[in-house]
């Protein structure tokens, strides 16, 4: 096999502090042209012609929530390099009940909707960990779809969070037509070392019956790469994401022969 799946990007956070001339050679070595971007990357004034010159597309950049006015900066910034999804976690409760802050977050998210639809960048929100409740409120898939159908977002599938839900082909089927973004990574049964993310392929999630339903229900965008934590550090984050590439890449043209 030559070269990994156009569709495939791999998370700025997977090399995190690296600097954009980093950046731009890790991507380069890995073959990948999606990039996936943190929203203060935004900020660096070379990131444009770095997108240009290399011939790279912003498929996402992540937010973490927490203004109006915040984010109507992250759309601005975002649509100057063309990026398509804007993806977020939405900035904690406190102590507020669920459906209050929700509510707080759909009333805060909505004068944004018009502009993002106008500078053509999608707007998402992904199920994260109850262990990111000091920062976000969409913690199951099924939650996380009642957020966003109530906000009028899009979702992110974070696979790595939600593989364990009961029903999850069901709830798959509810989520893909907002689907912006799903991103991949493994379980190793028994790690107990946070985040416990593994490369795709060496662990528990059934990653490629997951992606075959995907794509069978209409999927189109990209599949993004999430790797941290002690297993990807001890690898080393490069040779994790080459190998991740490969995998994914591989499970890609399987499901695709059939």
């Amino acid at each position: 096999m030559t070269g990994i799946d156009q569709r495939l990007s791999v998370h700025s956070v997977t090399f995190h502090g690296a600097t954009l001339r980093e950046f731009c050679s890790l991507w380069d070595s890995l073959g990948a042209r999606r990039l996936s971007l943190i929203d203060t990357q935004l900020a660096d004034p070379a990131l444009a012609g770095a997108v240009a010159a290399g011939g790279y597309s912003v498929e996402s950049v992540f937010h973490l929530f927490s203004s109006t006015d915040g984010l109507r900066r992250v759309i601005a910034s975002a649509a100057a390099v063309d990026a398509r999804v804007v993806y977020m976690l939405t900035g904690g409760r406190g102590e507020r009940s669920w459906e209050d802050a929700a509510g707080m977050f759909c009333d805060a998210v909505h004068p944004c909707l018009e502009e993002a639809r106008q500078a053509g960048v999608a707007l998402a929100i992904e199920n994260a960990s109850g262990l990111y409740a000091d920062i976000h409120i969409a913690h199951t898939l099924a939650d996380t779809l009642e957020l966003a159908e109530s906000a009028g977002l899009g979702v992110c599938i974070d696979l790595f969070h939600c593989w364990t839900e009961a029903h999850l082909n069901t709830l798959l089927d509810r989520a893909l037509p907002r689907a912006e973004l799903i991103q991949l990574s493994d379980y190793v049964l028994g790690d107990r070392a946070l985040p416990a993310r593994a490369v795709p392929g060496d662990g528990a999630i059934p990653l490629e019956s997951l992606i075959a339903h995907a794509l069978a229900g209409g999927y189109r965008h990209g599949f993004d790469l999430e790797l941290i934590g002690p297993r990807i550090a001890e690898e080393g984050p490069l040779e994790a994401s080459r190998r991740g590439c490969a995998q994914v890449t591989e499970i890609l043209s399987r499901v695709e022969e059939r």
